[in-house]
């Protein structure tokens, strides 16, 4: 009897768990796990099977509001080794992938397993990383990437990663990951992020911690030495729509005044100008640009992320907040592929539909000054 393919059910997962302790020695799939992968998460579960008996599985996760997925793991039995059935899992993982609108598909695999290096890359996977210390007894693991659809890559820059360390910090570490970009020899660090948070913080929020308005980055870089450029739409004061008590409203209020007060007396540029992408990229500057979270985590609280680079079919962003809990990891948030559609959706905010962005250029050679 031929293999079938079908989408995996919670009443596979005994067979499944079986499956994944035969497949791996360490690492493995709790049942925890994959009943929240079947039941919950952006992600699909391919079964191979014949004659009713599990032969082998692919688990993908799309990363929500973009053109990327991960192939989280995939095996095959003892018995269906040697027959072919890891590389038409492969390819039903990719169609499986184009069928979610994906353009990227992304795996990581430990860099003592040949046979599963040479299966990605005989079908034209490409290795840009590598992690040490992954898998649980410490071994490393291997990215791999391919473009799963017909479009040339697009040009992103090396712009180096950093995760925010706090809730509240995504300015902040977009800005730590331009400078260094631009700067090499800048060395992004906690106590920089939350100095960074202090100078351009707006005190409040919804909730929580204050989050950085484009204004008080747009300082905190000149201040630093860097050529500003500030693309807004709206003058502001900004977010008072997420803040109800009346005292908190007025605090923003002097807040911004004095952050106008100050760009005054810089030479920051101001501008309702739309942003012009591939232009800014070609001259080699770099875009802090704030989103509603909402299309990647179904929040709708604002979020800035660092545009890496840009083609005809994609912009390509870094996301500063790598959320563990959706088994995403630092290195699923670097050169998130977003269509220039998805792109322009997600970069306006509110109900006022706000766009806000902060350009950096390279340093403008005169002294930086320390703000505390």
């Amino acid at each position: 009897m031929s293999l079938e393919f079908r989408p995996a059910t919670r009443l596979d997962l005994p067979a499944l768990l079986a499956l994944e302790h035969q497949s791996f020695a360490s690492d493995h799939l709790t049942p925890r796990s994959l009943r929240w992968m079947l039941a919950y998460a952006n992600a699909s579960l391919l079964l191979a099977e014949r004659d009713g008996q599990t032969l082998g599985y692919a688990l993908l996760l799309f990363h929500r509001g973009t053109s990327l997925a991960r192939l989280y793991s995939i095996a095959v039995a003892t018995q269906a080794r040697g027959e072919g059935l890891g590389a038409q899992l492969l390819a039903r993982a990719e169609d499986c992938a184009r069928e979610h609108d994906c353009a990227y598909l992304r795996l990581e695999v430990r860099h003592d397993n040949p046979r599963a290096i040479a299966l990605y890359e005989g079908h034209g996977y490409r290795r840009f990383a590598q992690v040490d210390d992954y898998y649980e007894d410490h071994a490393s693991a291997l990215r791999y990437e391919k473009r799963i659809l017909p479009y040339p890559l697009g040009d992103t820059r090396p712009v180096p990663y950093y995760a925010q360390t706090t809730d509240f910090t995504c300015g902040p570490a977009c800005l730590l990951m331009a400078m260094a970009a631009l700067a090499p020899t800048r060395t992004p660090s906690r106590r920089e992020e939350l100095r960074l948070w202090r100078e351009a913080t707006t005190v409040f929020m919804t909730s929580g911690h204050g989050g950085c308005s484009p204004h008080g980055l747009a300082l905190a870089a000149w201040r630093r030495g860097f050529g500003v450029r500030l693309h807004l739409n709206s003058e502001g004061p900004l977010f008072l729509d997420g803040v109800r008590q009346a005292d908190k409203k007025e605090v923003m209020r002097l807040v911004h005044e004095d952050f106008c007060e100050q760009l005054q007396g810089s030479s920051v540029e101001l501008t309702r100008q739309p942003l012009d992408l591939p232009r800014l990229l070609a001259e080699g500057g770099l875009a802090l640009v704030l989103i509603s979270n909402y299309r990647l985590t179904g929040s709708k609280a604002p979020h800035w992320v660092l545009v890496t680079g840009c083609d005809e079919q994609f912009v390509y962003l870094h996301d500063p907040d790598p959320d563990h809990g959706r088994h995403r990891w630092p290195l699923d948030c670097q050169h998130l592929p977003v269509s220039h559609a998805g792109f322009q959706r997600m970069s306006l905010f509110g109900g006022r539909r706000l766009r806000a962005a902060v350009v950096l250029q390279g340093a403008v050679q005169r002294p930086s000054t320390q703000h505390n």
